[in-house]
């Protein structure tokens, strides 16, 4: 055999090679630091890229701090004195001329200067960033100095973790590199993503936000690309529906066969990310065009919808697109005025929608008629992002409800009123907040939250007289959840007994849990595993079309790891073109064993 390293290198040369050929050919991945690859190649055979990346990734976190911190401060600054001095490693020159750092202006390298010393100081270390970014086609100089300068504001032990995720994500781009492998299933999905976003509703765009709201001209905009790239991807029929989903259609072998059901959401919530619901769509989206060019057909159709409405942004209809489909549509919706008096007839009626009650029950489809419903989602969360997994799959969409109240005492003089005498709403609800806090702590998977807190007309020389909240409980099991809510309640009234006070709680939300289908939990789990990757199962604490779904068919979801610990409903969501193919191929493989399970 051979010890000669192929170019570009194979997974059976890897596997097969000694281990000092082995470790020679992957040197270069982590900046100066050779251990990493070494410890991962003792756990050869390799079944994928994938699963040798995950591998070295553990062994970077398993190193212990010390380890890390020397694997960190082995990382040159960016445009600092190793790169005008021309000593930096070949793999580190190229990055940083891709992203254009050896092109600074004065300014912008003084800038640069004087934000990695502040750096340096504040955290002991250099600034690490995957400087060919989320596509792995380089940043552009003006995006890593905002992230510089946003991140020299975070909590140590977080930015550690954070510049350890950008070094694994730089040996992720090396390693592809070095084995001619791109994430071309993956590529068209993030543009797609970043084209979808050039649409956003007036006073957001100017302030480069996006936000897309029901049947909007932004939104209708998403709409028409949407039906256009679902054309060019060779889906045999497109159309758009009486609430304005995208209905994309790729039929089976047998026309009349029974069809799988996915897709997602294409609005926004005010000043979101691009990624939220949409690579629910994009994926399948990209599934469809690989069969196609193919040319294979499969034993069931496909059926992919973008939702047209998920976040009740604009309105109060949350779920109102899929809601259509399980003949949920609530037709007092119709008559729903937005912000500037528009009512939802109104705007429909001027997206050219026939608005009518009769129409949308068209719309219910006949879960006899369907397989499931199955549903890919960033995972709005930072359980896979610490975990350092791509893929999980989802056990259960958490029930919830939601409360909005009022607490009502006494406002009074804050100088002249003795503490023992005060009537505080405020402080009673701090106190309710504190409880909510600890009561859902006290529970696997239960989560509770007092996102609202108000004293209206308050003053800061007055004890305030009322205060103005919401509470927000989520659980995997309705029962766990609503014995959460009774306690709150309970303690509710207890405190406002105690203190003197009165208050009242109007339940504004409740949706019930949507556990995953056993049967089609399994078939995620075998697409993860098919990947190489570890399968690790979790809850979604967020709400999706899938709950509205699950109410007349099995569903079940599969979530991608969002980059910058996970933040959604954020500018900062975010994914990876690696992460993504790794989705499609997810997909993809369930398509294949669902086409040997379907007669």
């Amino acid at each position: 055999m051979t010890t000669a390293a192929p170019t570009p290198l194979t997974l059976a040369w890897l596997n097969d090679a000694p281990a000092e050929a082995a470790l020679a050919a992957l040197d270069g991945l982590y900046e100066h630091s050779p251990w990493i690859a070494e410890a991962a190649l003792r756990q050869r055979p390799f079944t994928s890229l994938a699963q040798l990346k995950h591998a070295m990734v553990r062994v970077v976190r398993e190193a212990g701090r010390e380890a890390q911190l020397a694997l960190v401060r082995a990382h040159p600054e960016l445009a600092g004195k190793a790169a005008v001095a021309g000593t930096l490693t070949a793999e580190s020159t190229g990055e940083q001329a891709r992203a254009g750092l050896n092109h600074c202006s004065p300014e912008e390298f003084a800038l640069v200067q004087r934000l990695n010393a502040e750096y340096g100081a504040r955290f002991g270390w250099p600034f690490v960033l995957a400087v060919r970014g989320p596509r792995g086609e380089g940043l552009h100089r003006r995006e890593i100095l905002a992230t510089l300068q946003r991140r020299l504001q975070g909590h140590p032990e977080i930015e550690l973790v954070e510049c350890l995720r950008n070094i694994d994500r730089i040996a992720e781009i090396r390693l592809n590199d070095k084995f001619g492998a791109a994430p071309i299933l993956g590529n068209p999905v993030w543009d797609w993503a970043e084209q979808l976003a050039v649409h956003t509703d007036p006073g957001y765009g100017e302030r480069g936000e996006l936000t897309v709201t029901y049947l909007t001209d932004a939104h209708r905009a998403c709409a028409a690309q949407l039906q256009a790239w679902m054309r060019d991807c060779g889906f045999d029929e497109v159309r758009l529906d009486a609430v304005g989903n995208v209905v994309g259609l790729y039929l089976g072998s047998d026309p009349s066969a029974r069809r799988l059901l996915t897709g997602s959401h294409y609005d926004t919530v005010r000043n979101g990310g691009k990624y939220d619901g949409r690579l629910g769509i994009l994926v399948p989206m990209a599934c469809v065009r690989e069969l196609h060019r193919a040319g294979r057909r499969l034993p069931f159709g496909l059926e992919v919808v973008g939702f047209a409405e998920e976040e009740g942004q604009r309105y109060k209809a949350t779920f109102l697109g899929s809601g259509a489909l399980t003949g949920h549509f609530e037709p007092a919706w119709l008559d729903q005025q937005d912000a500037d008096g528009v009512t939802m007839r109104t705007a429909m009626l001027a997206a050219g929608l026939p608005a009518t009650l009769e129409a949308i029950a068209a719309e219910a489809r006949d879960a006899a008629r369907y397989l499931g419903f199955v549903e890919v989602h960033i995972e709005q969360g930072p359980v896979l992002a610490e975990l350092d997994l791509p893929l999980g799959v989802v056990s259960s969409i958490n029930g919830s409800v939601r409360y909005l109240g009022e607490v009502v005492g006494v406002a009074s003089h804050a100088g002249t009123t003795p503490m023992d005498r005060r009537r505080d709403a405020a402080t009673a609800v701090a106190e309710l907040a504190l409880y909510v806090e600890q009561r859902a702590a006290a529970a696997p998977h239960l989560v509770g939250t007092v996102g609202m807190l108000e004293v209206p007309n308050g003053s800061i020389n007055v004890v305030p007289g009322r205060c103005r909240f919401s509470i927000d409980i989520r659980s995997t099991t309705n029962e766990v959840r609503d014995a959460m809510a009774a306690d709150v309640r309970e303690r509710l009234a207890a405190i406002c007994e105690r203190r003197g006070l009165a208050y009242r709680l109007e339940e504004t939300v409740r949706a019930a849990a949507a556990p995953s289908d056993a049967a089609w939990q399994r078939r995620w789990e075998a697409a993860v595993a098919a990947t190489g990757l570890p399968v690790h199962r979790l809850p979604s604490g967020a709400g999706h079309d899938a709950m509205k779904l699950h109410e007349v068919m099995p569903q079940a979801m599969l979530f991608v790891r969002g980059e910058n610990a996970g933040i959604s409903h954020n500018p900062l969501e975010s994914t990876t073109a690696d992460d993504m193919q790794l989705a499609v191929e997810a997909f993809l493989h369930l398509l294949g064993t669902l086409s040997q399970d379907t007669p």
